[in-house]
């Protein structure tokens, strides 16, 4: 029950950052780095759960990515768009 609670509570964590960044069309104050490093951990992860058979682990990681990887898709549309306007 705790994995499943802390589960939720860290994947749900980048839903308020999505919801900013769509609004705002801004996230340079949100370091590249920091997303891929947390893509290539939650990629590990997510082959953890694989080989553990671990449902939790599994999709807590995979919706991780998937916000993380919209993010970091965000970060870099909005970037270009940026320069195009300048």
């Amino acid at each position: 029950m705790i994995g499943m609670i802390a589960a939720v509570l860290t994947t749900s964590s980048f839903i308020p950052q999505i919801f900013k960044a769509y609004r705002s069309k801004r996230l340079d104050d949100l370091s590249p780095y920091l997303m891929l490093l947390f893509i290539a951990g939650a990629s590990m992860w997510f082959i953890y759960g694989v080989f553990k058979a671990d449902i939790i682990i599994v999709v807590a990681n995979m919706l991780a990515l998937a916000f993380n990887s919209t993010l970091l898709i965000m970060k870099v549309v909005y970037a270009n768009r940026l320069e195009q306007n300048r």
